[in-house]
């Protein structure tokens, strides 16, 4: 039986292509982390940020480097020539720029599935191809620069460290640079276009092909026409809305919105109205600002010093330093107040303004507060390490004798789907001698649930005025805080850090509730 021929010998490697190859690996392996993460944060405004999106991205990224880690073994093995490889690199930066193109279509088709097995095939379908591609370099470039048997591990350490070090680059600088200064499109794209030029420099200084000298040029005219398409699109302006503002952050996308037919604006984050404003009357809109202040004005006397938990655009907090309180505010992203104050009215001088998680601030806090308003939103929910016995029983540390805390969150009174309200309200119990909660009472609708407990008996203190509240929610908020609502408490947990299964119970209305955010949008957004 004949033995199957020895692949073709590589030529001595000169000290420029050694360093050039490892100079490969870094590259790639940045790429690899910025893929990944920009690859959920692309995804994030139609299918939200929750730990689904998440875990499908980072399996479908795994799956693709053990993919990409297989083919590189059997591809070198048959064949230690270098120029299929960096036509591999050529062709992963080719699928990133097409990628771009095709996030907002092919992440609307998958809204149509449950959230987990949309976000997975979403991710499959836009980065599975080129992570693989990539994975492929490591092995590869293993079986090139490895001498002799001997030398092996120090090969392969070597490759593997610069390979890390490039990816612990790479997560930094998307993490820490890129995705607040530049729009995640942008960012692919520029990734998609250094890729082309690690591949374009080999193949016309070390390819020796003649087909080369056209095909790195015409890639890199691809990528430049993906970016400048992707850039001309703009700012989208409908029949009855416009977009004002659409900027990156590093939570999430913001738009500013405008109607045409009157004079009211609100911003999105990744699709979650965080406010909504009348122009002329300056007033606003949501009937969550109007319950979250006037709740906490009803039932506590003195409102002296107020926390804010979330900033919003600053309507709850203004209202309260409208009042005379001394208004501190805890908010995560720093590029919120630009916008609200340039098109929501904020007047952040007037506040006391702290960047940060809201939970570290109250664990370092030494002040106490007469309410704490607990209005902080990720994506499509109340991040859950503020929901949990611990967190809940800081802030109680933090009220004065008799103050409140009034919390905002989205939830379901429906048997089977009220497992998030009835677990709050149960934990709240575990901390709080009084609770209650008002909300809208609409069957099979996910609707704002506004709780307030404290260690005093709630009782009303003081009449809402509800002559401020604008006439287009006056009747809703007046219902609202008519009406008082509780859950099944069997149907929920006390929520613990250490068991905090939120997420996972309540996946089914963050599900619907993240598609019909995306779809309302996708209403007011013209087809592209």
């Amino acid at each position: 039986m004949k033995k199957p021929p020895a692949p073709p010998a590589s030529a001595p490697l000169s000290p420029a292509q050694r360093r050039y190859f490892y100079f490969t690996a870094a590259v790639t392996g940045a790429a690899i982390m910025i893929v990944e993460i920009l690859g959920a944060k692309m995804l994030a405004p139609y299918l939200g940020t929750s730990h689904f999106v998440w875990t499908a991205q980072i399996t479908v990224t795994l799956l693709a480097l053990a993919s990409g880690y297989y083919l590189g073994g059997r591809w070198v093995d048959r064949s230690p020539q270098l120029r299929p490889l960096y036509l591999g690199i050529l062709g992963a930066a080719l699928y990133l720029c097409a990628a771009v193109t095709q996030v907002e279509r092919v992440a609307y088709a998958c809204l149509a599935l449950k959230l987990a097995t949309g976000s997975l095939l979403a991710s499959v379908a836009l980065f599975f191809v080129p992570l693989a591609l990539l994975a492929t370099v490591g092995p590869f470039l293993v079986r090139v620069l490895t001498q002799s048997v001997q030398s092996v591990g120090g090969s392969v350490g070597r490759l593997t460290a610069v390979s890390t070090l490039g990816s612990v680059a790479g997560t930094v600088l998307i993490g820490y640079v890129l995705i607040p200064l530049l729009p995640n499109s942008v960012t692919m794209i520029v990734s998609a276009g250094v890729l082309m030029i690690v591949a374009a420099v080999y193949l016309l200084v070390w390819g020796r092909s003649t087909n080369a000298k056209w095909m790195a040029p015409v890639a890199l005219a691809v990528c430049i026409g993906c970016g400048v398409a992707e850039h001309s699109r703009g700012l989208w302006v409908s029949a009855r809305h416009r977009e004002i503002y659409r900027g990156n952050s590093n939570f999430g996308q913001l738009q500013v919105i405008e109607a045409r037919d009157a004079p009211q604006r609100f911003l999105l984050n990744d699709y979650l109205e965080q406010g909504t404003y009348d122009i002329a009357a300056q007033q606003s809109l949501a009937l969550f600002t109007y319950m979250l202040h006037d709740l906490a004005r009803a039932y506590t006397t003195n409102l002296g010093d107020v926390l804010c938990i979330g900033l919003g655009v600053g309507i709850v907090p203004m209202q309260f330093a409208r009042e005379g309180a001394r208004v501190d505010v805890v908010e995560i992203n720093p590029a919120m107040v630009p916008l609200a104050r340039q098109y929501f009215g904020l007047q952040p001088e007037r506040l006391n303004l702290t960047f940060g998680d809201g939970r570290l601030f109250v664990n370092q806090s030494r002040k106490r507060y007469d309410a704490i308003i607990l209005d902080a939103f990720l994506g499509d929910s109340s991040p859950s390490h503020l929901l949990t016995l611990e967190a809940l029983t800081a802030m109680w540390r933090r009220l004065q004798p008799g103050g409140v805390l009034v919390i905002n969150c989205f939830g379901e009174f429906e048997p089977g789907r009220d497992f998030l309200v009835a677990s709050l309200q149960k934990t709240l119990r575990e901390v709080f001698s009084s609770v209650r909660a008002h909300s809208d009472l609409d069957p099979g609708q996910i609707v704002n649930v506004f709780f307030v407990a404290s260690a005093s008996e709630l009782v009303i203190r003081r009449a809402p005025a509800f002559g401020d509240v604008h006439p287009f929610c006056r009747d809703r908020v007046k219902a609202v805080f008519a009406r008082e609502v509780a859950a099944d408490p069997e149907q929920g947990i006390v929520l613990r850090d250490d068991y905090n299964p939120v997420e996972y119970y309540d996946a089914a209305n963050r599900e619907r509730f993240r598609r019909e955010l995306a779809l309302s949008v996708r209403a007011l957004n013209p087809p592209r």
